[in-house]
């Protein structure tokens, strides 16, 4: 592209850079502009070579088309406006903007006040006006070419009752891995590896849900006391995959080789995404992209005075996605992560926030209801963190038909009841089955509920059972941050210990806890690395830690071994028993609940304060359910005895017909790797703090674990 490049009208649509055979089409949304000018620069993003003001606006859209451009081309934009902050105006053309439409920025930002629309410092705040020039301080935006051979990729479309689902982050799941090459740790590269894929098919997992990939803003504070936003929840960019993760000098290409490789495993990719709120924060943060663009359109402001924020996320300000403009980016966003970077699903960081609307939480509102008619979208899987930090934003349940939400009063549930906390055996018992109470309403099923004991955020299965109390003292902010409610328990010791009979214990609860989240009904989540016993020493918010604090340790002991063996034999054991992946409600008939005494468990047994050993018979003969080919499914009787007293309990066994027997598929007390032996007599001893899971069947054949 030489000086003579010309800049014609262009075209409003579609929003972004468009690459064509004669050119490159640039249109970007500002409602309340004056005028808007395209920044080109060097391929490096450092000197920048010319400013042409786009020539049209249609219904808003700024465009024009710059004939002779190629992909490689690296711009920004400048926005010219008026600069009233209490009218929500804050046009400021000193300051390089971001195209929200990008898919690759070349450099990074560093911090400068002359990021700030305003003079830092200045009396008035952000009243004043700053006019210092920001492009250097800030990454650019590349045209990239779309084209991509992805061979005979397609997605796995794991039905929903046989997903189960892992956690993970990018750059932890490979930095320590020593089967990784090392210029491949931490990167998209590394993650398609085949030690990683290997692992991830040797545990059963169907898909990984990676947190956030798009380009990410590391906040100032974090970034000057040399730290980062390792969890990546403070979007720069929602289009372009975060570059720190490639291997090379092309993110976009490797996160689609990335998905290519998983894809050709079975292996479906879900993006943990935030379209709730974006890393410019507050009123006084740095105007880098859509503050810059138009901040009237783009957030929510406060009606009383529009130079603050309305703050649903507690990360300073929320995407108003009631906008249609907006709205639509949002939209394009994640049907561009679809069919051009062919991922399998979201997980919405904050959810009740893009759902809320004029009168709060509206489930039949704007975005939902996009989302639920957009041919695209509609296909691939939604999963809602259903709550914000709004009045009334926790709507666990609440989401509409064709969405997943995760379910925290599982997490809350498992963890108390297996503390020994008392009177929960009815809520145990609720979790267990798929959680009825909140999600049997309008055609929804148990795959609503995703499961989950641990998440990123929090302490990991290993911790869980190991403080009392977090430790979050390496992130800086005098451990004031993070959960306090835990429902944890160290049995004796804060953090690591000799004791054995302590270690033994906690091994045994990480095995109680993970065993029990893959027999629920419902999807069942694994954190990353909870499957090897990963800690991350009490740090329960490592969102900052990009060290050995977050990264998985895969350098295993026999213990570390041995809980890796028992994970995978249990979800082999979800995988061949249909029973334990209901595509409906359990009803009267498919479940019976016992003492361990044999009786059936009455009102009055489970409203006992004291009741925390019960036995589930899961019946196998009829499940009045289909398979993939349209066969009747079947399985053998289930019997699930669980103990958390802490003495042991003798359960009397039921009898079973037809030359059966009961037979132990694993007994949570055992750390020996016996796996499927007969029972001798009508009775089972568990220990204190234990699960087993019976089989009645003619015989059990050894499942490779």
């Amino acid at each position: 592209m030489g000086e003579a490049a010309a800049l014609r009208p262009g075209r409003p649509y579609p929003l972004g850079a468009t690459l064509h055979e004669d050119g490159v089409n640039f249109a970007l949304f500002s409602q309340h502009a004056e005028a808007v000018e395209l920044c080109l620069f060097d391929a490096s993003g450092r000197h920048e070579l010319r400013r042409i003001a786009l020539p049209e606006c249609t219904d808003g859209v700024w465009h024009g088309h710059l004939a002779g451009a190629t992909a490689g081309v690296v711009y920004g934009y400048r926005v010219h406006g008026p600069y009233r902050p209490h009218d929500g105006h804050r046009f400021n053309p000193h300051k390089l903007l971001l195209d929200p439409y990008a898919r690759q920025l070349v450099g990074a930002l560093h911090w400068s006040d002359a990021l700030y629309g305003y003079e830092a410092g200045h009396v008035r705040e952000d009243l004043s006006f700053d006019t210092r020039d920001s492009a250097p301080c800030v990454p650019k935006c590349r045209v990239v070419e779309s084209a991509f051979d992805w061979g005979e990729d397609a997605p796995p479309a794991t039905p929903w009752r046989d997903t189960l689902i892992y956690e993970a982050h990018v750059r932890g799941l490979t930095m320590r891995h020593p089967q990784v090459p090392p210029p491949l740790r931490g990167t998209y590269a590394g993650l398609a590896s085949a030690p990683v894929i290997e692992h991830l098919r040797r545990l059963g997992v169907t898909a990984l849900e990676l947190l956030p990939v798009h380009a990410v803003l590391h906040e100032r504070r974090l970034v000057e006391s040399g730290r980062v936003n390792y969890w990546g929840y403070n979007p720069l960019a929602f289009c372009a995959p975060e570059p720190r993760y490639a291997a090379g000098a092309d993110p976009v290409t490797e996160f689609k080789a990335m998905v290519k490789a998983l894809h050709a495993a079975g292996i479906e990719v879900i993006l943990d995404v935030v379209y709730n709120h974006t890393g410019e924060g507050d009123r006084l943060g740095p105007t880098v992209c859509w503050r810059g663009i138009d901040n009237a359109a783009y957030y929510r402001l406060r009606e009383a005075d529009r130079r603050d924020y309305v703050d649903f996320t507690g990360c300073g300000n929320t995407l108003n996605v009631a906008h249609p403009r907006v709205l639509q980016s949002v939209l394009d966003s994640l049907r561009a992560w679809v069919t051009e970077f062919h991922v399998d699903g979201f997980r919405f960081d904050l959810a009740t926030a893009l759902a809320r609307g004029a009168h709060g939480f509206e489930p039949a509102g704007a975005f939902l209801a996009a989302v639920a008619q957009d041919p695209v979208l509609a296909r691939v899987k939604l999963i809602a963190e259903p709550w914000d930090l709004g009045a009334d934003g926790h709507r666990l349940g609440r989401f509409p038909p064709g969405w997943a939400e995760w379910n925290d009063r599982y997490r809350d549930a498992m963890r108390a009841f297996w503390r020994g906390d008392a009177g929960l055996a009815g809520e145990f018992a609720r979790r267990l089955t798929g959680s009825a109470d909140l999600f049997a309403h309008a055609g929804r099923r148990p795959q609503a509920a995703v499961n989950y004991v641990t998440a990123h955020d929090g302490f990991t299965l290993r911790d869980l059972v190991s403080y009392e109390r977090k430790h979050n003292e390496a992130n800086g902010e005098d451990n004031r941050d993070g959960h306090d409610n835990n429902l944890s328990c160290n049995y004796g010791v804060e953090g690591p210990t000799d004791d054995a009979r302590i270690n033994r214990l906690r091994a045994q609860q990480q095995r109680n806890l993970i065993a029990t989240l893959l027999l629920s009904q419902g999807v069942p989540m694994i954190l990353g690395g909870d499957e090897i016993g990963r800690t991350q020493r009490g740090n329960n918010n490592a969102y900052c830690q990009d060290d050995e604090t977050s990264w998985l340790d895969w350098a295993l002991d026999a213990e570390r071994e041995g809980l890796l063996a028992f994970v995978c034999w249990v979800a082999a054991l979800r995988r061949a028993h249909p029973s334990l992946r209901r595509r409906a409600f359990l009803r009267d008939g498919d479940i019976a609940w016992r003492r361990p005494d044999g009786a059936p468990m009455t009102t009055s047994d489970w409203e006992a304060p004291a009741t925390r050993a019960l036995a589930v018979w899961l019946a196998g003969a009829d499940l009045r359910e289909r398979g993939p080919r349209g066969e009747t499914l079947c399985d053998d009787d289930l019997l699930l005895l669980i103990n958390a007293h802490s003495e042991p309990r003798d359960f009397c066994l039921p009898a079973v017909s037809g030359g059966r027997a009961w037979r132990v598929e694993f007994d949570t007390a055992r750390d020996d790797g016996l796996r499927s032996v007969p029972v001798a007599g009508d009775a089972y001893r568990l220990a204190a703090r234990a699960l087993a899971l019976l089989v009645a069947a003619p015989e059990v054949e050894r499942r490779d674990g």
